[in-house]
């Protein structure tokens, strides 16, 4: 890999989606199912069981990683030659620029993801640690990759928001799933992680950092995972309005909205139901 690699590609992603953004699509969805209850008096139950990864963290720990000195010289014909001192003392003081440069971009980076390193070999095991420290995580494990195997549940009576997924000191980071209530009684579900622009955002950096890996020669950091599953809701309440393609059914004494979610989903799930 040439010198200055980590810094090319943040500035890529910078440009990509913005620097607001990068802590905002750190996590995606993989293969998953998730189901959201919703019934009078404002009682939720929510579940997410499945993939949930994290967007070329791994593939950005390679390109972050420090690499030795060494000067390089080649004659008219592109033949490897012997440098001269003052041509390695030149290319020494460029890949000191670099390094300095490459410290600069990885503050940055390490500031907008919440204190992780991407370089710190045993990220992922800090990310399980964290996940299970905080409640509803019944299960969390890494698989490799950059995917975890999660199952998340909770319930509870929505006096406030509800925000999925939650990550400590990452306030700033697109969520799954949110349900919010109003002061009419009625209940708004969104889940931009399933659908439209910010879900496709957070499924364009992995691919873009793909790429750019695949042009280092680093194919196994070209593996994608895209979210693939379903969404559910379940409620005893009216619905106001969806955007699913079949509308509600009637299962015994609940109406069900389902959305399937995958790479050609263009619209974030979103209902409007009146409990």
């Amino acid at each position: 890999m040439e010198r200055g690699a980590f810094p090319r590609v943040m500035r890529g992603i910078v440009a990509a989606c913005g620097a607001l953004a990068l802590s905002a699509c750190f996590l995606t969805p993989g293969k998953f199912e998730s189901e959201l209850l919703l019934t009078s008096g404002g009682v939720f139950a929510f579940s997410y069981e499945g993939e949930i990864t994290t967007m070329g963290l791994n593939q950005l720990a390679q390109m972050g990683a420090t690499q030795p000195f060494e000067a390089s010289c080649a004659d008219d014909g592109m033949e490897p030659r012997d440098c001269t001192a003052e041509e390695v003392e030149q290319q020494r003081a460029e890949w000191e620029a670099e390094q300095g440069e490459d410290a600069r971009e990885r503050e940055q980076f390490i500031k907008m993801f919440g204190g992780m390193d991407p370089s710190d070999p045993e990220i992922a095991e800090k990310l399980v640690a964290t996940l299970r420290k905080m409640r509803g995580w019944e299960a969390v494990s890494y698989r490799g990759e950059g995917i975890y195997d999660v199952r998340y549940r909770t319930e509870g009576v929505l006096t406030h928001s509800f925000l999925f997924p939650v990550l400590e000191d990452m306030p700033g980071m697109t969520h799954f799933v949110s349900v919010t209530p109003r002061s009419d009684g009625s209940i708004r579900v969104q889940a931009p992680g399933f659908g439209g622009e910010q879900a496709g955002m957070g499924q364009g950096l992995p691919m873009m950092m793909a790429m750019g890996a695949m042009q280092d020669g680093d194919k196994d950091a070209a593996q994608i995972v895209l979210p693939d599953g379903q969404f559910t809701i379940r409620t005893d309440g009216q619905i106001l309005t969806n955007n699913t393609d079949e509308g509600p059914v009637v299962e015994g004494d609940m109406k069900v909205l389902r959305w399937t979610v995958d790479e050609s989903s263009k619209t974030a799930p979103t209902a409007l139901i009146a409990l």
